[in-house]
């Protein structure tokens, strides 16, 4: 988010002819003490100059004060976190002067103290604050299997009408005497599993702006490519079912 150099000369040729995806992920939307000034202003500097189609920041908190964590960090799902999250957005949004989306995160472990889904929470602070979802579907994956729930399930009570981006992935797995452990390390390729749960959501929802993240172990730009174009297949190759809607990729 600094003023020149290298990447704001390739993101100003890229949005000379093609419109931006703006992913963020150090606003702390769930940190108790609110979202730091300084950096709400740095993000609004940057939307300004560049405008981009989408922006989106996650359902986490990186920080406490003056501490900060390169990482999301999970938030317990319950009445005081959403009255937090919803309170954050509402700021973010009006500082904006526009609607983001909140992406769903990669969990290793469930935090103590939530009592409300994870899908009925962010569909609670997309209808109350007007925000849409990003729906991150390895990280639905990658959550179901390090927590045990059902992917399919978790997928089946979202609601398309909310979802305004998709994101896909690859994941590294650690292998642990109590059972394997999944790591969103957007390092390898989209494997089966997730691009099934996604051709199985699309079926429902109809195509939807979809970005496939790969941002360690970068491989040639075929690779890349490739991952693209399969997501693509499946966004317009797909049946819809009789309860999805066409929505514009």
């Amino acid at each position: 988010m600094g003023a020149g150099g290298p990447p704001h000369r390739y993101l100003e040729a890229i949005r000379s002819d093609h419109a931006l995806s703006m992913h963020g992920v150090g606003l702390s939307l769930g940190s108790a003490d609110g979202i730091r000034t300084a950096q709400l202003d740095r993000v609004k500097a940057l939307h300004c100059r560049y405008q981009p189609e989408l922006l989106s920041e996650h359902l986490s908190w990186s920080g406490i004060g003056a501490h900060l964590v390169p990482d999301l960090l999970p938030v317990p799902l319950h009445a005081e976190s959403l009255a937090r999250f919803a309170e954050s957005i509402d700021r973010v949004q009006t500082a904006l002067k526009r609607t983001i989306l909140i992406e769903n995160p990669s969990l290793y472990l469930a935090p103590n103290g939530g009592d409300i889904p994870e899908p009925e929470f962010i569909a609670t602070l997309c209808r109350r604050t007007g925000c849409g979802w990003l729906l991150d579907i390895n990280n639905v994956f990658v959550s179901a299997t390090n927590l045990g729930f059902d992917a399919t399930v978790y997928l089946d009570a979202v609601d398309p009408a909310l979802v305004g981006e998709i994101h896909l992935a690859g994941h590294a797995r650690e292998r642990h005497a109590g059972g394997d452990l999944l790591i969103d390390d957007h390092g390898a390729r989209v494997p089966e599993a997730v691009r099934w749960l996604f051709a199985r959501y699309i079926a429902r929802a109809g195509p939807t702006p979809t970005l496939v993240e790969w941002d360690t172990r970068l491989p040639d730009f075929a690779t890349l490519a490739a991952e693209a174009a399969q997501a693509n297949v499946i966004l317009h190759t797909t049946p819809a079912s009789a309860s999805g809607h066409d929505r514009a990729a």
